[in-house]
């Protein structure tokens, strides 16, 4: 490459961000499960919505009420938002889209529904077609990842286990979709899904050699398990990383992020190793899975792909 088309590029990076606003419409509403619920949007220029990885996350921007949408902006767009009075500016969340439909323009969101708790499930609930939002994801034109996705198995992995509660199951979803096809029949998958109830349950694709377990918090004789505890004790169950054990670590080196402060947030980093392991979920319940892999089963740490999507008792900022 001659300096001059070095320079061409440094200049097109600069120019072109690797994630941008996109004005969109709410095309379609979809309710899936008395839990789950999918919104299709549709925008001129969905053409150039990014799509790098199956568990692809995206900011979604609701105006306050009354408000028309913001102008979108141009350049480090988070920076403008957090500069707005906040009073005024509308509200931002965090999702992982559902599928992407470039020639279509359209993109699918599917929402875990939590009642009127939280702005965006709210505004979920009472979603209509025609409604405009953003979404704040990644751009096509940069012509590089844009990054905002987590999954990243060894290229030589033979033992993967996912576990996530409702808030992760459209990631794990685009996951299993993306597995399909492109992984030897034997390599291991295990996945655990907690959900708030049986109805919750959805049709999966997935690979053939996919064990899925759904685990319902809903139990039978009225009672309701905490977030969390039924995916702790099925992770702990199950047959994991036997043949790839690391040396067992201090508990110093595992706990190190306060998740009443700090994002419980890291993507794995062990490139070497033969067992993967993806956890997403409540951020409580995250880091206490992740403590059991990595402390009592002697997983190598950076075999462990683990993001606190939410903290039970905090709203996202």
């Amino acid at each position: 490459m001659t300096t001059a088309t070095t320079e061409r590029a440094v200049r097109r990076a600069a120019d072109v961000p690797a994630w941008r606003p996109f004005r969109v419409t709410v095309a379609r509403v979809q309710q899936l499960t008395p839990c789950f619920l999918r919104i299709t949007f549709t925008g001129g220029d969905l053409d150039e919505f990014g799509h790098d990885g199956p568990d692809q996350r995206i900011k979604l921007y609701l105006p306050r009420a009354g408000q028309d949408l913001p102008d979108a902006p141009a350049g480090d767009w988070f920076a403008q938002y957090r500069a707005m009075d906040p009073e005024v500016r509308g509200t931002l969340r965090t999702y992982t889209i559902r599928a992407v439909r470039p020639a279509q323009r359209e993109v699918d969101v599917d929402f875990a529904l939590h009642g009127d708790a939280g702005p965006a499930s709210a505004w979920a609930v009472a979603a209509t077609v025609g409604q405009e939002v953003a979404l704040i994801g990644p751009n096509r034109l940069y012509g590089a990842d844009c990054q905002g996705h987590e999954w990243s198995p060894p290229v030589d992995v033979r033992d993967v286990l996912i576990a996530g509660d409702e808030t992760a199951v459209p990631a794990v979803c685009g996951v299993l979709e993306r597995l399909r096809g492109t992984l030897d029949p034997g390599v291991r998958i295990q996945v655990f899904l907690e959900v708030p109830d049986a109805a919750d349950v959805l049709p999966l694709l997935a690979p053939d050699q996919a064990e899925i377990t759904w685990l319902t918090r809903n139990r039978p004789d009225g009672t309701v398990a905490a977030n969390g505890e039924l995916l702790l004790d099925a992770v702990c169950a199950a047959e994991f990383g036997r043949g790839a054990r690391a040396a067992a670590l201090d508990a110093s080196t595992v706990d190190t992020v306060d998740i009443d402060l700090e994002v419980l947030w890291e993507v794995a980093a062990a490139a070497g190793s033969s067992a993967y392991a993806w956890i997403a979920g409540e951020a409580g319940a995250v880091k206490t899975i992740r403590r059991h892999l990595v402390r009592e089963r002697g997983i190598d740490k950076g075999a462990v792909s683990f993001m606190g999507y939410w903290r039970a008792g905090r709203s996202e900022n």
